[in-house]
Protein backbone atom coordinates (compact mmCIF):
# COMPACT_ATOMS: atom_id res chain seq x y z
CA UNK A 1 0.00 0.00 0.00
CA UNK A 2 1.28 3.31 -0.70
CA UNK A 3 0.78 6.79 0.63
CA UNK A 4 -1.90 9.24 -0.57
CA UNK A 5 -0.63 11.74 -2.32
CA UNK A 6 -2.14 14.68 0.24
CA UNK A 7 -1.79 18.66 -0.28
CA UNK A 8 0.05 20.13 2.38
CA UNK A 9 1.78 16.71 3.29
CA UNK A 10 5.55 16.02 2.79
CA UNK A 11 6.17 13.33 0.04
CA UNK A 12 7.20 10.04 1.67
CA UNK A 13 11.20 9.33 1.33
CA UNK A 14 11.90 6.68 3.65
CA UNK A 15 10.90 4.59 7.09
CA UNK A 16 7.32 3.97 7.70
CA UNK A 17 3.84 6.07 7.28
CA UNK A 18 0.75 5.91 7.66
CA UNK A 19 -2.79 7.85 6.49
CA UNK A 20 -5.17 7.99 9.93
CA UNK A 21 -8.79 9.12 8.65
CA UNK A 22 -11.95 9.52 9.60
CA UNK A 23 -15.17 10.57 8.38
CA UNK A 24 -18.52 12.06 9.46
CA UNK A 25 -21.35 12.36 6.60
CA UNK A 26 -24.06 14.75 7.21
CA UNK A 27 -27.01 16.21 5.47
CA UNK A 28 -28.26 19.11 6.71
CA UNK A 29 -25.96 22.05 5.94
CA UNK A 30 -26.86 23.75 9.35
CA UNK A 31 -25.74 20.60 11.02
CA UNK A 32 -22.05 20.69 9.00
CA UNK A 33 -21.49 24.13 9.89
CA UNK A 34 -22.14 23.79 13.95
CA UNK A 35 -20.16 20.65 13.48
CA UNK A 36 -16.86 21.99 12.01
CA UNK A 37 -17.45 24.67 13.88
CA UNK A 38 -16.97 22.31 17.36
CA UNK A 39 -14.42 20.76 14.94
CA UNK A 40 -11.96 23.51 14.76
CA UNK A 41 -12.37 24.07 18.71
CA UNK A 42 -11.27 20.38 19.12
CA UNK A 43 -8.46 21.07 16.56
CA UNK A 44 -6.85 24.34 17.61
CA UNK A 45 -7.52 22.62 21.89
CA UNK A 46 -4.07 20.40 21.72
CA UNK A 47 -4.21 20.39 25.35
CA UNK A 48 -7.50 18.61 25.41
CA UNK A 49 -6.37 15.67 22.06
CA UNK A 50 -6.76 12.67 25.23
CA UNK A 51 -10.29 13.27 25.93
CA UNK A 52 -11.16 12.17 22.55
CA UNK A 53 -9.09 9.11 22.39
CA UNK A 54 -8.77 7.65 26.07
CA UNK A 55 -8.32 4.42 25.06
CA UNK A 56 -4.53 5.71 24.44
CA UNK A 57 -3.73 7.42 27.74
CA UNK A 58 -1.21 9.52 26.16
CA UNK A 59 -1.08 13.09 26.83
CA UNK A 60 -0.83 16.32 24.63
CA UNK A 61 0.48 19.86 25.58
CA UNK A 62 0.62 23.31 23.54
CA UNK A 63 4.23 24.99 24.39
CA UNK A 64 5.46 28.54 23.80
CA UNK A 65 9.30 28.90 22.35
CA UNK A 66 10.34 28.36 26.26
CA UNK A 67 8.42 24.79 26.29
CA UNK A 68 6.10 26.51 29.01
CA UNK A 69 2.40 24.98 28.83
CA UNK A 70 0.08 27.43 27.10
CA UNK A 71 -3.58 27.43 26.57
CA UNK A 72 -4.24 29.53 23.19
CA UNK A 73 -4.47 28.95 19.93
CA UNK A 74 -1.23 27.13 18.10
CA UNK A 75 1.28 29.17 16.29
CA UNK A 76 4.25 28.72 14.21
CA UNK A 77 7.68 27.44 16.10
CA UNK A 78 5.21 26.21 19.29
CA UNK A 79 5.54 22.91 20.65
CA UNK A 80 4.16 19.79 21.42
CA UNK A 81 4.93 17.96 24.34
CA UNK A 82 3.61 14.27 24.32
CA UNK A 83 3.46 12.23 27.39
CA UNK A 84 3.15 8.27 26.42
CA UNK A 85 2.58 5.42 27.93
CA UNK A 86 5.61 3.54 29.28
CA UNK A 87 9.21 4.60 30.09
CA UNK A 88 9.66 8.13 28.56
CA UNK A 89 13.41 9.14 26.90
CA UNK A 90 16.03 10.93 29.16
CA UNK A 91 16.24 13.50 26.73
CA UNK A 92 13.22 14.93 26.70
CA UNK A 93 12.44 14.50 30.29
CA UNK A 94 10.29 11.56 30.10
CA UNK A 95 8.29 13.32 27.19
CA UNK A 96 8.94 13.24 23.49
CA UNK A 97 8.98 16.59 21.61
CA UNK A 98 7.57 17.91 18.10
CA UNK A 99 7.80 21.68 16.72
CA UNK A 100 4.90 23.12 14.60
CA UNK A 101 6.88 23.81 11.89
CA UNK A 102 3.81 24.39 9.09
CA UNK A 103 0.02 26.01 9.54
CA UNK A 104 -2.27 26.71 6.90
CA UNK A 105 -5.85 28.21 8.03
CA UNK A 106 -5.92 30.36 4.97
CA UNK A 107 -9.08 28.31 3.61
CA UNK A 108 -12.01 28.08 5.28
CA UNK A 109 -12.89 24.71 4.93
CA UNK A 110 -9.40 23.58 5.51
CA UNK A 111 -7.17 23.44 8.63
CA UNK A 112 -3.64 21.88 9.04
CA UNK A 113 -0.99 21.88 11.24
CA UNK A 114 2.27 20.20 10.89
CA UNK A 115 5.47 19.11 13.32
CA UNK A 116 8.18 17.35 13.38
CA UNK A 117 10.52 15.49 16.17
CA UNK A 118 12.70 18.50 18.08
CA UNK A 119 14.97 18.70 20.98
CA UNK A 120 13.52 19.85 24.07
CA UNK A 121 13.30 23.50 24.31
CA UNK A 122 13.52 23.39 28.00
CA UNK A 123 17.67 22.28 27.41
CA UNK A 124 18.33 25.70 25.13
CA UNK A 125 21.78 24.63 24.32
CA UNK A 126 20.90 21.00 23.41
CA UNK A 127 20.42 20.23 19.77
CA UNK A 128 19.43 16.25 20.43
CA UNK A 129 16.01 15.26 19.31
CA UNK A 130 13.67 14.41 22.21
CA UNK A 131 11.53 11.88 20.30
CA UNK A 132 11.49 8.24 19.81
CA UNK A 133 11.52 9.21 15.91
CA UNK A 134 14.13 11.42 14.11
CA UNK A 135 13.56 14.64 12.48
CA UNK A 136 12.68 13.68 9.12
CA UNK A 137 9.25 12.08 10.46
CA UNK A 138 6.43 14.71 10.46
CA UNK A 139 2.66 14.33 11.35
CA UNK A 140 0.28 16.39 9.60
CA UNK A 141 -3.24 16.93 11.35
CA UNK A 142 -5.96 18.10 9.05
CA UNK A 143 -9.51 19.11 8.98
CA UNK A 144 -12.28 19.71 6.19
CA UNK A 145 -15.62 20.39 5.55
CA UNK A 146 -16.73 19.50 2.38
CA UNK A 147 -20.07 19.45 0.62
CA UNK A 148 -21.90 16.97 2.42
CA UNK A 149 -19.12 15.32 5.45
CA UNK A 150 -16.50 16.72 7.77
CA UNK A 151 -13.25 14.75 7.41
CA UNK A 152 -10.50 14.49 10.55
CA UNK A 153 -7.01 12.96 9.75
CA UNK A 154 -3.29 12.25 10.85
CA UNK A 155 -0.32 11.84 8.04
CA UNK A 156 2.91 10.04 9.56
CA UNK A 157 5.70 10.25 6.60
CA UNK A 158 9.02 9.32 6.80
CA UNK A 159 8.64 7.54 9.84
CA UNK A 160 11.85 6.23 11.49
CA UNK A 161 13.48 5.63 14.89
CA UNK A 162 15.70 8.04 16.65
CA UNK A 163 19.34 6.57 17.10
CA UNK A 164 21.11 9.16 18.35
CA UNK A 165 20.16 9.74 21.40
CA UNK A 166 22.44 7.33 23.58
CA UNK A 167 22.20 3.49 23.89
CA UNK A 168 19.18 3.32 26.42
CA UNK A 169 17.41 6.04 24.99
CA UNK A 170 17.64 4.43 21.20
CA UNK A 171 16.73 1.41 22.26
CA UNK A 172 13.15 2.60 23.86
CA UNK A 173 13.05 4.58 20.37
CA UNK A 174 13.50 1.76 18.28
CA UNK A 175 10.61 -0.30 20.10
CA UNK A 176 8.15 2.17 20.25
CA UNK A 177 8.95 3.30 16.47
CA UNK A 178 8.71 -0.68 15.51
CA UNK A 179 5.01 -0.60 17.17
CA UNK A 180 4.33 2.59 15.27
CA UNK A 181 5.46 0.29 12.03
CA UNK A 182 3.15 -2.75 12.80
CA UNK A 183 0.04 -0.30 13.01
CA UNK A 184 0.05 0.58 16.28
CA UNK A 185 0.61 4.65 15.74
CA UNK A 186 -2.07 4.11 12.61
CA UNK A 187 -5.04 3.08 15.21
CA UNK A 188 -4.82 5.48 17.59
CA UNK A 189 -4.06 8.55 15.19
CA UNK A 190 -7.63 6.45 13.65
CA UNK A 191 -9.25 6.83 17.52
CA UNK A 192 -7.93 10.50 17.90
CA UNK A 193 -9.72 11.55 14.51
CA UNK A 194 -12.85 9.97 15.27
CA UNK A 195 -12.97 11.45 18.49
CA UNK A 196 -12.62 14.54 17.24
CA UNK A 197 -15.44 14.08 14.84
CA UNK A 198 -17.76 12.62 17.34
CA UNK A 199 -20.98 14.85 16.87
CA UNK A 200 -22.16 17.51 19.80
CA UNK A 201 -25.80 17.29 20.29
CA UNK A 202 -27.72 19.86 18.78
CA UNK A 203 -31.49 21.39 18.80
CA UNK A 204 -31.63 21.01 14.66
Amino acid sequence: MKPKNIHGVPKQVKGGFHDSESILNLENNDEIEIQFHHLKERFFGIGEWHKYCPETTADFKLCNFNGNVVDRLPQLGDYIRIDIPGPGGTEGRSFDWTVIDKIDFESPDRLLIQCRPSPDPKKMNSKKIAHFYCDKATSTFVIERRENSLIAAVYGRNESPNLKSGFINSARNIMIAIGGMFGLSKIQWECLAEGMLRPEKTDL
